[in-house]
C-alpha cells in the first residue's frame, strides 16, 4: 500500500513491560476459550442456520468451525512467540506497518463497542420479561455498571466473573449433549430410539442442496467471534506464551465439539422443518423430551450467555484501546493506570493495581452511547452502525492471516524457539484460510440480507485505512522538515 515504518523485529523487546496486572489465572483463560464463543448466537441463532441448511447446519458448523480453528491458531501461534495486550493488533504492526495495527485495532474496538449495545439490550429484554415493573433501560443502566465496575477494579474480578459465566454456560450445554443423546438411543422414559430418521427425512440430510450448506455457514460463521478475547487476556497472566498456547489448543477442538455435537443432536433428534429462526432450537429438543421449565432454563442461560459477552467485549475494547495508546495511536491519557503505574512503568501485581481505568471507562462510555441509540433508534442510526460492523470479523481475520505469513518466515530466521505453538502446514493452510476468508465475504455479496453489512463493513474499514495512511504521510512529511516543500 505504501512504505511502511520500521517496525520491531519479532527477537527484540518490542515495547517496554506492560504496566498491566498480570492477575489472570490459567484457568480463567481456559474457561475464557471455551466460554468466551459460547453465547446467543448458539443458543439462539442456529435455529435461523437449520431452517435454512436443515440436518446439513452441521456441515455448516464443520466449515465456518474450521475457519475459526485456522485463525485461532494462526493467532495462538504469534501471541505465544509476542504476547502483548493488543494482540493482533500488535502483531500486524510488526508484520505489515503502522497502517495495520491501527486500522485492525481500532476496526475491533469500534466492533466491540457496538456489539456491547446489542447484548445489553438483548439481556434486558429478557430481565424486563421475568420483572415487568423495571423497564429495559434501567436494566442496560444496572447491566452496564455492574460491569465497568468489576472491570474498573482488580483484572482478576474479570477473570472470575468470567470463569463462572463460561463455567455454566460449559455446564449447560454438557448437559444438553448429555440428554440429547441418551434421548436419541431411546434411554430416556417415554422415549423411543430415534435412529436415522431426522436426518434422511423431511427432503433428506440436504433438503435445499449444497446452496444451503453455503447459506448456513453466512448464518453461523460470526458466532465463532469471540475467541480473539483469549490472546488479549493472555498478557495479564503470569507467563502469556504458556498460558495463550494452552488456552488456545484446548478451546478450538472443544468448541468445535460443543457446537457441532449441539447441532448433530438437535438435527437428531427432532426434525429441522420443527425449527423456526428466531427461536432456541435447544429449548425445542428440552421439551419434546420432556424437560420441565425448558423455556426458562434457556432463558436463564441465554441471559448468562449475554451478560458474559458484554464482559468479555467491555474488556477487550478496553485493553485494545489501551494497546493503542501505548503505541501512540490512540490519545496517550489513555495509558493511565491504577496502582500508580505510569505510562509505560512497570508492571502491577495481583492487587488491584495494574487496570487501564481510563481506557475502560472510554470504552464504556461509547457503550453507552450505542446503547442509547439501540433504545432511540434501532432501525435507523443503530442499523447503519450495526451493518457497518457487521463483516469487521473477517476483515480482521484475514489480516491476522496476512500477518502470520509475514511474521511465521521472519521468526523462523530471527527466533525459531519462540515458535512454542505452531500453524499446521504452514503457509498452506494460511492461504487457505485466506481464500475461505475471501470466499465467504464474496459469498455475502450475493446475498440480499448480507450484502448491506459487507457494503457498510467496507466503507467503514476504507474510511479507517484513509486515515491510517493519512497520519503516516503526515508523520513522514513531518519528518522530512520544511525543506521538503522547497525541495520540488
Amino acid at each position: 500500500m505504501h512504505e511502511a515504518p520500521p517496525t520491531p523485529s519479532p527477537t527484540s523487546p518490542a515495547a517496554p513491560a506492560e504496566p498491566l496486572s498480570h492477575g489472570l489465572k490459567q484457568r480463567h483463560l481456559t474457561m475464557l476459550g471455551l466460554g468466551g464463543v459460547i453465547g446467543a448466537g448458539l443458543f439462539v441463532g442456529s435455529g435461523a442456520g437449520i431452517a435454512v441448511a436443515g440436518p446439513a447446519i452441521v456441515v455448516s458448523y464443520l466449515i465456518a468451525g474450521a475457519l475459526a480453528m485456522l485463525v485461532m491458531r494462526m493467532l495462538g501461534e504469534m501471541s505465544a512467540a509476542m504476547p502483548a495486550s493488543g494482540s493482533f493488533s500488535v502483531h500486524a504492526e510488526r508484520a505489515l506497518g503502522r497502517w495495520a495495527g491501527f486500522s485492525v485495532g481500532w476496526l475491533y474496538w469500534f466492533l466491540l463497542v457496538v456489539v456491547l449495545a446489542v447484548e445489553a439490550t438483548a439481556a434486558a429484554q429478557i430481565a424486563h420479561g421475568w420483572v415487568p415493573g423495571v423497564e429495559p433501560w434501567a436494566w442496560v443502566l444496572l447491566f452496564m455498571v455492574v460491569f465497568t465496575v468489576a472491570n474498573l477494579t482488580a483484572v482478576k474480578n474479570f477473570g472470575e466473573f468470567e470463569f463462572w459465566f463460561a463455567s455454566l454456560k460449559v455446564g449447560a450445554i454438557v448437559v444438553f449433549l448429555v440428554l440429547g443423546g441418551l434421548a436419541v438411543f431411546g434411554l430416556l422414559p417415554d422415549t423411543d430410539p430415534v435412529g436415522m430418521t431426522n436426518l434422511t427425512g423431511e427432503g433428506g440430510f440436504l433438503p435445499n442442496g449444497w446452496s444451503g450448506v453455503v447459506s448456513g455457514v453466512l448464518t453461523v460463521v460470526f458466532a465463532f467471534g469471540g475467541l480473539e478475547v483469549v490472546t488479549i487476556a493472555a498478557a495479564e497472566t503470569d507467563d502469556p506464551a504458556r498460558a495463550v498456547g494452552r488456552a488456545v489448543r484446548s478451546a478450538v477442538v472443544r468448541i468445535l465439539f460443543f457446537y457441532v455435537g449441539s447441532m448433530l443432536v438437535i438435527v437428531t433428534v427432532l426434525p429441522w422443518t420443527a425449527q423456526q429462526a428466531g427461536l432456541s432450537p435447544y429449548v425445542k429438543v428440552l421439551d419434546a423430551i420432556g424437560v420441565p421449565s425448558a423455556g426458562q432454563i434457556m432463558n436463564i442461560v441465554v441471559f448468562v450467555a449475554l451478560l458474559s459477552a458484554l464482559n468479555a467485549n467491555l474488556y477487550g475494547s478496553s485493553r485494545m484501546i489501551f494497546s493503542l495508546a501505548e503505541r501512540g495511536e490512540a490519545p496517550r491519557g489513555l495509558l493511565k493506570v491504577s496502582g500508580g503505574g505510569a505510562e509505560k512503568g512497570g508492571s502491577a501485581q495481583e492487587g488491584a493495581g495494574g487496570v487501564p481505568r481510563r481506557a475502560v471507562l472510554a470504552s464504556v462510555a461509547f457503550g453507552f452511547v450505542s446503547v442509547v441509540l439501540n433504545l432511540l433508534w434501532p432501525d435507523t442510526v443503530f442499523l447503519y452502525m450495526l451493518n457497518s460492523v457487521g463483516a469487521v470479523l473477517l476483515f480482521v481475520w484475514a489480516l491476522i492471516a496476512a500477518s502470520q505469513l509475514r511474521l511465521r518466515a521472519r521468526l523462523e530466521q530471527e527466533a525459531p524457539d519462540a515458535l512454542a505453538l505452531r500453524m499446521w502446514w504452514f503457509p498452506y493452510l494460511t492461504w487457505v484460510t485466506l481464500a475461505g476468508l475471501l470466499g465467504v465475504l464474496l459469498l455475502m455479496l450475493t446475498d440480499d440480507a448480507a450484502r448491506p453489512q459487507v457494503l457498510w463493513s467496507a466503507g467503514a474499514t476504507a474510511l479507517v485505512l484513509l486515515v491510517a495512511v493519512g497520519r503516516e504521510w503526515r508523520e513522514r512529511r513531518a519528518r522530512r522538515g520544511p525543506s521538503a516543500l522547497t525541495d520540488r
